[in-house]
C-alpha cells in the first residue's frame, strides 16, 4: 500500500474543492466542508493546521472515500 503524504490543512481544503466541496463553516481550527448532491449532504471536517500527520491524512482520505472514488483521491494523498 502506498504511503500517505504529510499535507497542510489548507492544501487538503483545496483538494476537496476540486471535487465540489465548499467551506460550510469553521469553528476554531477545524473547517467543515460540505457538498450537496441528489442523495443528500456530504460533510467532511478538516483541521486547519500547518502540517497534518500522516495518520490524520489517512483518516481524511478514508472519510472522503465514502463520497469520492479512492482512485481519484490517491494521486493527491499518496507519495
Amino acid at each position: 500500500m502506498p504511503k500517505f503524504k504529510q499535507l497542510p490543512g489548507p492544501e487538503v481544503v483545496k483538494i476537496l474543492e476540486i471535487f465540489g466541496f465548499k467551506i460550510h463553516s469553521q469553528r476554531g481550527s477545524h473547517i467543515k466542508m460540505r457538498r450537496v448532491t441528489e442523495i443528500g449532504k456530504e460533510t467532511l471536517t478538516i483541521p486547519n493546521h500547518k502540517q497534518l500527520d500522516t495518520g490524520t491524512c489517512r483518516a481524511i482520505f478514508k472519510q472522503a472515500s465514502q463520497y469520492i472514488p479512492a482512485t481519484e483521491l490517491s494521486k493527491y494523498f499518496h507519495i
